[in-house]
């Protein structure tokens, strides 16, 4: 039985990440005869790794410096060494070098879009008018360069179908549902909140767009009412200049707690915040990127039962009404007393928790799309 090395990368996502290890790394190491590499970011390794799946974390560096370009002749180096038969690509920054590779070997090329990258220069904010609008070319260039040689994409929002129209026929949508670890037990349902300490709950990536000020403002507006409510925020903040908003914003603030911040937090750490939350907070801004996808998060608290709030969206909260899984309300015109008057006279999840928020269906889509690559 011949060896079939599969490389899974991605530049700026640690190597523990929960797309490249529990979902695509460990369901790929199904494969007869398979070993998966997962190059990426320098983080811990998981517990007890299982045998067939090699982490190797070669990038390090800071976002914003020469080594991230220096990585490209890194990774270059080290896909010399293990000599793939196929490269599942995690980022729009090492297409180029993986298509370089690619025509030279022996090696197949499948592109994981998980978000719309462009997109997301154009609009979040992050970088002034004519930067990101240069940075945003440069990125539909590579894409649309390389996009010829992909044998497969990987899509990780049912809307980039219609955002990206070099996808083709070759494409498997393929959404970031939960995937349980070991220790996972289906909860009691149908929920009811406690009529004590209210446990709110923020995870996941820190930023503006995502609604972290939004985050704390219910809060600090909830407490107002209710004194024994409490918040935890946990995850990773990547820019310094609202990591220090965030902590200027909750100093003095006893009832809110930040884990992480400045730091990549585990997902390990996060599930275990999420199993003792009482209700989870979404409070997305409205913006184009994020408009038509369907947050991890939700699949998240919905396998744990717990209810949570999110930014009012039509394809938000049909899915927060097909389970019963909380509410959808505009985070920045929320009135406290009927907001918890109504949570607390709820019940969530009664029909139990839906099956489709799984992985397990996801992993047989994978499968059934990588396999025949490999042959």
């Amino acid at each position: 039985m011949s060896e079939k090395r599969i490389v899974i990368t991605s530049l700026l996502k640690p190597v523990n990440d929960t797309r490249l290890y529990e979902k695509l790394a460990l369901s790929l190491n199904k494969l007869e005869g398979a070993n998966v590499h997962i190059a990426a970011y320098q983080a811990p390794a998981p517990e007890q790794l299982p045998p067939g799946i090699f982490l190797h974390p070669i990038f390090s560096f800071k976002r914003l410096s020469l080594g991230r370009a220096a990585a490209q002749i890194k990774f270059f180096r080290f896909l010399l060494q293990v000599k793939p038969q196929l490269i599942i690509v995690s980022t729009h920054e090492l297409l180029l070098v993986s298509y370089t590779y690619c025509k030279f070997h022996n090696c197949r090329m499948v592109y994981d879009i998980r978000e719309n990258y462009a997109l997301n220069l154009r609009t979040q904010h992050i970088y002034s008018g004519s930067i990101k609008q240069l940075l945003a070319f440069g990125v539909e260039q590579a894409e649309q360069l390389t996009a010829p040689a992909v044998s497969h994409f990987l899509v990780a929002e049912r809307s980039y179908v219609q955002e990206l129209p070099f996808l083709s026929n070759r494409f498997t949508v393929l959404e970031n549902k939960y995937q349980p670890d070991k220790g996972y037990h289906t909860p009691a349902t149908p929920v009811l909140l406690p009529q004590d300490t209210l446990k709110l709950l923020y995870t996941g990536t820190i930023s503006e767009v995502y609604g972290i000020f939004e985050a704390v403002a219910l809060a600090d507006m909830l407490w107002q009412t209710k004194r024994n409510i409490h918040l935890t925020i946990i995850g990773y903040c990547a820019r310094q200049e609202t990591y220090h908003k965030l902590q200027l914003a909750i100093q003095n603030k006893p009832y809110i707690t930040l884990i992480g911040g400045n730091r990549l937090v585990p997902h390990s750490q996060i599930i275990e915040q999420i199993r003792m939350a009482d209700l989870g907070l979404l409070p997305y801004r409205p913006n184009e990127s994020t408009f038509r996808c369907i947050p991890t998060k939700i699949y998240e608290y919905a396998a744990h039962a717990l209810p949570f709030l999110i930014q009012a969206n039509p394809y938000w909260q049909a899915l927060v009404e097909r389970y019963n899984a909380g509410l959808a309300i505009d985070f920045r015109a929320a009135e406290a007393e009927g907001l918890l008057l109504q949570l607390m006279q709820s019940s969530f999840y009664k029909n139990g928790i839906p099956e489709e928020v799984f992985w397990q269906q996801e992993e047989e889509k994978l499968l059934k799309a990588i396999a025949p690559l490999l042959k």
